[in-house]
């Protein structure tokens, strides 16, 4: 049998040592693979079609270290909750950096691979139900069209962990542009200049190549860095998504979500919605997230200020305070996208703040909402009839109709911005339930299949569609499993 074709190019083992820990992935028992992204690995140019079940189980669970591969642990620190900690990879290894066949690098992690030096006490392990959990939202991440790390595979390890309870281990191999996180560049900066100035140039040199050799590298690597978190942020808004624990550790340099852990997508329209058992305060809730990645990212300004001259503190301010109008500005844009509306003119902000005020006041479906609105006529459901909202509908068709586009050409824009599907919270968890309790991964297959291709309306799929029943709407998720 031939064998994966890895094609391992591993930049991240250059740096200080100081940076990072070689170690390999701890054994389990009798690892079985779960889910297989055949698709992504076909994207990777990973070839598998002449590897056995068992050799890929060995592969993914850690067993099995590819030729090539470089195992070692990231160290990186972060603010949790505004307190500063000293972090790492706890329950993960980096096997290495793959490079596909059109030159793009990648890092294949492994999640629940065991203890390293920065457990803190942890046991190294992962739980199916999470694991599958990330699987599935950063696939339909991906299907969406927001910049997200990917999910390869779930490997059950045949052995338990403990959560409150007992419950069923496994790995999860995540496929990532790199793991550089805003913690990353806290811990180095806590180090000292050697460890940070190699930092930045790496990164630079893997994410902003463009960057390279220009005067004042550390502004403009930071304004690239706010451009693209602004762009992220907004991507989030427009889907309902919220991330749920907005730490620095869970920011990445490149630009891409990560870190599936108490995440959610919002049913009932709310700026106020928190779904995390941990965030007692709100402070991650789905209004807030602009204001939490302005946060982070003047915690990542703060690392670079040892490599600037003393006036360049000053622009670096200037660059994080702008970060707040930036983001607006482009949430303003894509709020009018969801709309129909091509560019935004005087008034169309007060449209925008109208329905959402009316899709407050009467827990309208964030989602359904938008999506009803393709329709030509006003959309059938509770309260549309009501006054308000006619009046509404009417002001924002008379808006289209003021368009030099026709309207079946803004309808086209609706519809490539408002999904018809997400990944619906309770539909998550039903089909989690089935895999964890029942071995029956019918339900997580379909669920896949849908949110692969959810911007277009089929016949048949109204369940998917639909928000949790009213005994459903209390739903919590959690950190750390």
């Amino acid at each position: 049998m031939k064998r994966i074709q890895w094609v391992f190019d591993n930049s991240y083992g250059g740096l200080p040592e100081t940076l990072f820990t070689r170690i390999r992935p701890t054994q389990v028992r009798a690892p079985k693979v779960i889910i297989f992204n055949h698709a992504l690995a076909a994207d990777l140019g990973i070839n598998l079609t002449d590897g056995s079940n068992e050799k890929t189980a060995q592969l993914f669970s850690g067993n099995s270290v590819p030729d090539g591969a470089d195992p070692i642990a990231q160290a990186y620190a972060g603010h949790q909750f505004s307190h500063f900690n000293i972090l790492g990879d706890g329950r993960a290894i980096l096997l290495g950096e793959h490079v596909t066949p059109e030159g793009q690098r990648v890092d294949i992690q492994l999640k629940g691979s065991g203890r390293t030096p920065y457990s803190r006490g942890g046991d190294g392990r992962a739980a199916l139900g999470p694991m599958l959990r990330e699987y599935v939202i950063s696939e339909a991440m991906h299907a969406l069209g927001i910049p997200t790390t990917r999910s390869l595979a779930v490997v059950a390890t045949g052995e338990l962990v403990y959560r409150q309870t007992l419950l069923s281990g496994a790995v999860l191999t995540r496929v990532a542009a790199s793991h550089l996180r805003v913690g990353t560049f806290e811990y180095a900066a806590r180090l000292g200049a050697r460890e940070l100035t190699a930092l930045v140039d790496y990164a630079v040199a893997r994410h902003y190549p463009a960057l390279q050799g220009i005067e004042d590298l550390p502004l403009l690597f930071l304004k690239a860095v706010i451009d693209r978190q602004a762009d992220l942020i907004v991507e989030w808004m427009r889907v309902g998504f919220i991330h749920g624990v907005m730490n620095t550790d869970n920011m990445t340099i490149s630009g891409e979500t990560i870190d599936y852990g108490p995440c959610a997508f919002i049913d009932s329209y709310d700026p106020a919605t928190v779904f995390s058992s941990i965030d007692h305060h709100g402070r991650y809730a789905f209004g807030n997230q602009m204001a939490c990645a302005q946060w982070n990212l003047a915690r990542f300004a703060e690392t670079l200020l040892p490599l600037l001259p003393p006036d360049g503190a000053h622009e670096l301010s200037e660059q994080i305070i702008d970060f707040r109008n930036e983001v607006q500005s482009r949430w303003l844009a894509m709020m009018g996208q969801k709309l129909g509306l091509f560019s935004i003119q005087p008034g169309d902000a007060a449209l925008i703040d109208a329905v959402l005020s009316w899709m407050h006041r009467n827990g309208a479906d964030y989602t359904n909402t938008f999506h009803a609105l393709i329709s030509e006529d006003i959309p059938e459901g509770r309260n549309f009839g009501e006054t308000t909202f006619r009046d509404w509908h009417g002001r924002w068709r008379a808006r289209l109709l003021q368009q030099s586009e026709p309207i079946k050409v803004a309808l086209t824009l609706m519809r490539r911005t408002n999904p018809a599907y997400i990944p619906r919270n309770h539909q998550v968890e039903a089909t989690l339930a089935a895999a964890e309790n029942a071995d029956d991964l019918t339900p997580l297959n379909k669920l896949l299949s849908v949110l692969s291709d959810p911007y277009v309306q089929r016949q048949g799929l109204e369940a998917y569609e639909l928000p949790p029943p009213t005994s459903e709407q209390v739903y919590q998720t959690f950190c750390g499993t």
